[in-house]
């Protein structure tokens, strides 16, 4: 019987997209199992999920938010979708949102990949991942010695591909670049977004 052990793609399964959230200090993940597109919007949907249902918990003062990331990707440092998708998140949340990016070709230093998904990998190596809800289960059991945490969700909204941003929405996000490599590095401020208007 011929299986797949990682995304899945057949008519009647679809197509399972993993993307997690991974907390370095309580050494806790999040991930969500999307069935459409890995997008900004479902990547910055995957963030949100993981504050409201594990992060205010952990920090109920928090005020500010660090996320690194990879440079290509839904949350690559080129996609201005992921930078609107963050604005409108720092709005919801309140918190302050700054982004470092690992560059190009360096992913495997980021912690997520090597303390949270190597993990999942190992822990679903040689099984048969015919459903959703097995991934989800298979996500959620893994329980390394090193104390890991994680929960899953099926995460099942529908996030189309192809959204274009314009130079003028994305000059209109509430967005400092850093000094040093300001492509790789920004804040996004909880301020409203100005809404353009037309006569």
């Amino acid at each position: 019987m011929a299986v797949l052990d990682h995304d899945f793609i057949d008519p009647e399964s679809g197509k399972a997209i993993p993307y997690g959230v991974y907390d370095v200090i309580n050494n806790e993940g999040w991930v969500s199992v999307g069935d459409v597109a890995d997008t900004s919007a479902f990547a910055v949907e995957t963030i949100r999920r993981w504050w409201e249902e594990m992060g205010r918990i952990r920090f109920p003062d928090a005020t500010k938010l660090l996320i690194t990331a990879d440079a290509g990707g839904s949350n690559g440092y080129r996609i201005r979708a992921w930078k609107v998708e963050l604005a409108k998140l720092a709005v919801d949340t309140g918190l302050e949102i700054t982004v470092i990016h690992y560059p190009s070709g360096t992913s495997k230093w980021n912690k997520i990949e090597h303390r949270m998904f190597s993990f999942i990998s190992m822990n679903w190596r040689g099984r048969p991942l015919t459903s959703y809800r097995t991934i989800v289960e298979l996500i959620s059991a893994t329980t390394p010695e090193t104390g890991l945490t994680i929960r899953a969700e099926l995460d099942t909204e529908f996030y189309p591909k192809g959204v274009v941003v314009t130079d003028k929405e994305l000059k209109a996000l509430p967005l400092t670049r850093h000094e040093w490599h300001g492509d790789w590095n920004y804040t996004l401020r909880p301020t409203p977004i100005a809404q353009s208007t037309s006569r």
